[in-house]
């Protein structure tokens, strides 16, 4: 039987207001791509976020319907070019592999999707009001999380200081982790003492400092900073793998933050962490504000990886109206449990 491919919008509505440096998030959209073939349905989520995903928002609706016609003809799915459309290549990737595994949503085999072991993870503290951004806080350490990942460059410098100042004194750097993206936020005369005054409170590090495409202030700052330096923002849209041996060269940072919808797909990712490897720089996973789906993707991609660092994946509680799954979050871990019914009506309803 021949595949078929068709489309299926999305909009999910976060419990939140979920506050970046790039403005207050309220909704997210995106469109799961279903794979049909011999009565099995692979699902992949083709997830967007403006401002930082690469893909043309203006091209993006008549690619993905390319797409699905290219499919639909029968035409072999590597010859699709999607180079300037990573958020489709990775959902493509995932559902054919999704389709390959019998549409069990079980891409990879391992411990993981057998639901033996979680995949340890930070606790993310989104941007917002002081009161806001302790309250989460307060509940992430509750909930048993031992790192914790603050979201900054909203509030003043100096609020931002007062809350690492109360989080230390009750919780020492042995006690409690604390990563830090900015998002960009920093402007580069000011970063680097800005960066020694966060040092005082023993940061394990720090995400994006100034904005992407400053190679030579993001390199004096990998070079002069008592944080450890992650690039984030900075590996989008970069696809060539020479440029992306390039970047690593010239900026030397200490990690890397990996975001598989934002960079083409899990092998693209591969790429990134081959060259990591080369140069020595440590890296890591984060999810990318996608639906179960495409979260479920990552974690099972993630677990099949040989990292002991804590990944960014506690994403999918952010909304209100996600796919229902077999993911949950139990002792600051993320687990599968097969046990668990995937939901997929509202996917699947045409």
């Amino acid at each position: 039987m021949s595949l078929s491919a068709r489309i299926k919008p999305y909009t999910l509505h976060f419990r939140f207001p979920a506050g970046t440096s790039r403005g207050v998030l309220h909704e997210k959209k995106g469109c799961f791509l279903v794979l049909e073939r011999d009565g099995m349905t692979g699902i992949g989520e083709c997830p967007l976020l403006p401002g930082l995903s690469i893909d043309p928002i203006k091209e993006y609706a008549g690619k993905l319907q390319e797409v699905c016609n290219f499919l639909n003809a029968g035409a072999n799915a590597s010859e699709i070019e999607l180079i300037d459309f990573p958020s489709i290549a990775f959902g493509l990737e995932t559902a054919l592999l999704d389709l390959e595994n019998l549409g069990t949503r079980k891409l990879f085999a391992g411990n993981f999707a057998d639901g033996i072991e979680g995949i340890p993870i930070n606790g993310l503290v989104w941007m917002g009001e002081r009161d806001f951004m302790e309250q989460q806080i307060r509940e992430k350490i509750a909930s048993g999380y031992r790192c914790i990942k603050l979201k900054i460059g909203t509030l003043d410098f100096d609020t931002e200081m007062e809350i690492l100042t109360n989080i230390r004194k009750s919780y020492p750097p042995q006690e409690l982790e604390i990563r830090l993206d900015a998002n960009g936020a920093f402007k580069s005369g000011a970063a680097l003492e800005r960066l020694k005054q966060l040092s005082e409170f023993t940061i394990h590090s720090i995400e994006q400092p100034i904005k992407a495409n400053q190679w030579e202030q993001m390199a004096l700052l990998c070079a002069h900073s008592p944080i450890p330096v992650a690039l984030d923002e900075e590996l989008i849209g970069i696809m060539r793998a020479e440029k992306q041996e390039d970047l690593l060269k010239t900026v030397n940072p200490a990690y890397i933050i990996l975001k598989p919808s934002l960079l083409g797909g899990f092998s693209k990712s591969q790429e990134w962490i081959n060259l990591a490897l080369k140069f020595r720089v440590g890296w890591w996973v984060t999810s990318a504000l996608e639906s179960n789906i495409g979260l479920n993707a990552i974690a099972q991609w993630t677990s099949t990886l040989q990292t002991t660092l804590l990944q960014g994946l506690g994403t999918g509680q952010l909304f209100h109206d996600n796919i229902k799954s077999p993911l949950l979050i139990e002792a600051a871990k993320l687990w599968y449990k097969p046990e668990l019914d995937w939901n997929l009506e509202p996917i699947l309803n045409e």
